[in-house]
């Protein structure tokens, strides 16, 4: 700690001498010294960047021009470039087309075809106000007692679409149910859930598994499946153990069968008398998940319709003459993009960040070939247009969970103070989950005075340690706004890397890490000055 109390102390001095009070330097200073003191943070790194944006100038830094793993902060960039480029408004259209004509019998000569637009949120997040619901702990985020899934049917949207169909008058589709994904192909899984990403997102491409104990120890486990579907089947070979404890799930056994659908088979323990807990399992194909719900849908409504086999190849190519106004049997236009960015901000959502540059990529870059790097060219010119030095940053994915991904605690609050003088900064800035009250900030410093005042995004990135059974937590951040009880208005980054952590506890990261970068938001918060405290560059 030698080194960061050396550093704090060079920068006080200089402080000093440029007239901030020894009170008012103690007061935070102090503060943020005796997290950084702490056992846990012997080998640590932090980063620190507190920056006023009322003077344009910093007001404490740390290491501010070291770059520092920053997990989820990276969709700071990701969402607030998406805002600036597709626009607050920007609504996706998903629309269904028919191939064919519709006899006097209601048989359509031909298939039905949804053309994916690239919308997230083909979901129960949508609200009779159209605008776009959130859990605190998501869904994707499945195995705490915490994780929930929004209230409400997840084939929401896919009703939607079969009511349309029905009041054209199909009965039945001679053909099949396709599912256009060319806007980008399947990409892969993102990098922190291992869900696949896609141009079409039903149900954020999950299927949520609830599990509980079962009667006595022994029996086997409570399992309920949401949507219920016959695309992916699961097993419950999970078992009621002796109260206490948590649950253990083993890893899932995956078996792809000739039909085109899947059986995952679970096994684990769940303690008696344990509260139920959610998971989100990927699905494997979420074009064939999307096209055999839909198909089942228009069956519940007594309009048959066929699957393409497992293993055919579709050309979408000869069906683009086809998609014209007259043809479209069904369409659904979501809510403005700016209550995308708040789901994606607010819950971290990893999916629909990673998918951002795709669409960037294709919405505006026209892309075929190389969609996500067209993404990041986009995004890399809003950058320079902006002013900002890129050599404190770098990015490969839209989450942030690239193995390339760093940014200094300048370079972002650099990027905020500029993302604070656009005219839709009131929609980024709601958009942030809010210290102690919602998202991913809704335990932290839930009792502090700075409760409700700060706004901002975490970030989370971590590896298991197997020399010593333990969990690496390579990185933490925590970026955003506050303004201070003094009506400063603040922009801040704080980072904090290498931190090694309990493997048996998965809220060691949130307790420890967490925790300690919102107390040092806390602490920004209550800063009682009106000009600069520090600006401690490397000495």
């Amino acid at each position: 700690m030698l080194k960061k109390t050396h550093c704090l102390l060079v920068a006080v001095l200089g402080a000093l001498a440029a007239g901030a009070s020894a009170q008012d330097l103690n007061t935070f200073t102090g503060r943020v010294q005796t997290i950084m003191n702490r056992p846990e943070y012997k080998h640590s790194s932090f980063g620190i960047e507190i920056y006023s944006l009322d003077s344009q100038q910093p007001l404490f830094r740390l290491n501010a021009d070291k770059l520092f793993t920053p997990g989820s902060t990276t969709k700071l960039l990701t969402e607030g470039t998406a805002l600036q480029l597709l626009g607050a408004d920007y609504r996706f259209h998903t629309l269904i087309y028919r191939t064919g004509e519709i006899d006097r019998d209601g048989v359509l000569k031909g298939d039905i075809v949804l053309v994916a637009s690239g919308d997230p949120n083909l979901s129960n997040r949508i609200q009779p106000d159209n605008t776009l619901a959130f859990e605190d702990e998501d869904h994707a985020y499945g195995g705490s007692e915490k994780t929930k899934a929004v209230p409400g049917d997840p084939l929401k949207v896919i009703r939607e679409f079969a009511d349309q169909i029905a009041a054209k008058g199909i009965k039945k589709v001679d053909g099949k149910v396709l599912v256009d994904s060319s806007l980008f192909p399947d990409e892969g899984k993102e990098l922190g859930t291992g869900t696949e990403i896609s141009s079409i997102a039903v149900n954020d491409n999950v299927v949520d598994v609830t599990i509980g104990a079962g009667a006595a120890e022994g029996a086997p486990a409570t399992m309920t499946v949401s949507p219920q579907t016959a695309y992916m089947k699961f097993v419950n070979k999970i078992i009621t153990s002796p109260a206490g404890g948590r649950q253990k799930l083993e890893g899932p056994v995956v078996v792809a069968n000739p039909d085109g659908t899947s059986t995952v088979t679970l096994s684990g323990t769940a303690p008696l008398h344990s509260k139920v807990i959610l998971y989100g399992y990927p699905v494997p194909e979420p074009v064939r998940f999307a096209e055999t719900v839909l198909a089942e849908v228009l069956a519940e409504r007594g309009i048959s319709a066929n699957l393409p086999r497992p293993d055919e190849k579709i050309e979408f190519g000869k069906y683009s003459q086809k998609y014209i106004p007259e043809n479209v049997v069904a369409e659904h236009i979501s809510p403005p993009f700016s209550e995308e960015i708040k789901v994606t901000l607010k819950v971290s959502q990893n999916l629909h960040a990673s998918m951002i540059p795709y669409l960037l990529g294709s919405i505006l870059g026209k892309a075929r070939t190389n969609i996500d790097q067209a993404g990041f060219d986009l995004e890399r010119g809003f950058l320079q247009k902006a002013g900002l030095d890129l050599s404190g940053a770098s990015q490969a994915d839209g989450a942030g969970g690239a193995a390339s991904a760093f940014f200094t605690p300048d370079f972002m609050v650099h990027y905020l103070g500029y993302m604070a003088k656009q005219a839709d900064y009131p929609l980024f800035h709601r958009a942030l989950p809010v210290l102690g009250r919602d998202g991913t900030l809704v335990d932290t410093q839930k009792n502090t005075p700075a409760a409700g005042k700060v706004f901002a995004k975490t970030g989370t990135y971590d590896a298991y340690d197997m020399l010593n059974k333990r969990i690496m937590l390579t990185g933490k951040g925590l970026a955003g706004y506050t303004t201070t009880q003094t009506g400063q208005h603040l922009a801040f980054a704080l980072y904090v890397n290498r931190v090694g952590l309990p493997a048996d506890d998965p809220d060691a990261a949130q307790n420890t890490a967490g925790e300690a970068l919102g107390e040092i938001a806390a602490a920004a918060y209550e800063l009682p000055i009106d000009k600069p405290v520090l600006d401690a560059h490397h000495p």
